[in-house]
């Protein structure tokens, strides 16, 4: 039986992450999906129902059609997996249903720098086999708002370990929601090209993309 597939959307309007060629090739690497990486428009214009889950992969600003939109939504209300990271917090800002299935939106970051990530929720694929404090270099993204009241937060970041930070003792930066009959992961970690060499991040990713993909 084939491996079920992945669409990874890749494309930018805004700011592009150096990181994303690594993303895609790690997510190829990562075994047990088959990894469909586009980044034109058409691709979310054509039927996503082959698709286990949708990944945005640090897209930015808007990508979408009007067409691309509604067959994303009616795909996540309907039971398809979405996944964003890192930069998909970015994107689409003029489409308020964005918001609401991602459960936040980016707000600003300080310089990438180490600091730590503490594990809220250990009963996830995505961070069950994490420490309980995880230390990671990244650029620590700050949200507009937190997204606890409608997401099951699995990580936050410790302010107190960098500089910069602006959200104070909130400070989710992995969650996983539901949106419709679908499922919604979404992590802020995954900035710099490094990152996608660490198996603690590729785990933290693998464990988001199958809870996302129902398996």
């Amino acid at each position: 039986m084939a491996d079920p597939a992945l669409l990874v959307h890749t494309r930018t309007t805004d700011y592009r992450h150096e990181s994303i060629p690594a993303g895609i090739a790690a997510l190829r690497a990562l075994g047990g999906f088959e990894v469909h990486a586009r980044e034109d428009q058409a691709a979310l214009e054509e039927t996503l129902d082959r698709y286990a889950a949708v990944v945005f992969l640090s897209t930015s600003g808007d990508v979408l059609t009007p067409a691309g939109r509604e067959r994303l939504a009616a795909y996540v209300e309907g039971g398809g997996g979405f996944v964003g990271v890192h930069a998909a917090s970015c994107t689409e800002y003029g489409w308020p249903y964005y918001g609401e299935l991602l459960g936040a939106r980016f707000a600003g970051h300080p310089p990438v720098q180490p600091g730590r990530a503490l594990v809220e929720d250990h009963d996830h694929p995505a961070t069950r086999h994490l420490p309980p404090v995880w230390e990671v270099t990244d650029e620590w993204y700050d949200f507009r708002t937190s997204p606890r009241p409608s997401a099951r937060v699995l990580l936050s970041a410790d302010e107190s370990s960098y500089d910069g930070g602006a959200m104070g003792d909130d400070h989710p930066l992995a969650w996983c929601r539901t949106q419709g009959e679908g499922r919604v992961f979404y992590t802020a970690l995954g900035h710099t090209v490094e990152a996608w060499d660490d198996p603690l991040f590729l785990a933290h990713l693998r464990g988001g993309i199958t809870w996302a993909a129902g398996r």
